[in-house]
């Protein structure tokens, strides 16, 4: 059974850090590619990093220099390092797991910026 399960999100205040962690299992983890999305409410899903087996990582414009993500292919674990947050970083955040056709998704986590 695959599993990805996101942990690490919560609130923060402007300008603060947050990591989130999503753990992987029931995958052949190295040769996926990891990646985080996000939603806000009455917004459509938004591709937010992903990182392929290889180490190439890509992000959104909106992200770009705040926010790193890395995997640790030991840990079957992906992670998203979100600095310098703004409030429109405010959203559900998804661990996503793609590998040709094969798309897995976790069950998000709350990320909320906000003084």
């Amino acid at each position: 059974q695959v599993q990805l399960v996101e942990s690490g999100g919560g609130l923060v205040q402007p300008g603060g850090s947050l990591s989130l962690s999503c753990a992987a299992s029931g995958i052949r983890f190295s040769i996926y590619t990891m990646g985080w999305y996000r939603q806000s409410p009455g917004k459509q899903r938004e591709l937010v990093a992903t990182i392929t087996r290889s180490g190439y990582t890509n992000f959104a414009d909106s992200v770009k220099g705040r926010f790193t993500i890395s995997i640790d292919n030991a840990k079957n674990t992906v992670y998203l390092q979100m600095n310098s947050l703004k409030s429109e970083d405010t959203a559900v955040y998804y661990c996503t797991a793609v590998w040709l056709s094969t798309n897995y998704w976790g069950q998000g986590t709350q990320v909320t910026v906000s003084s």
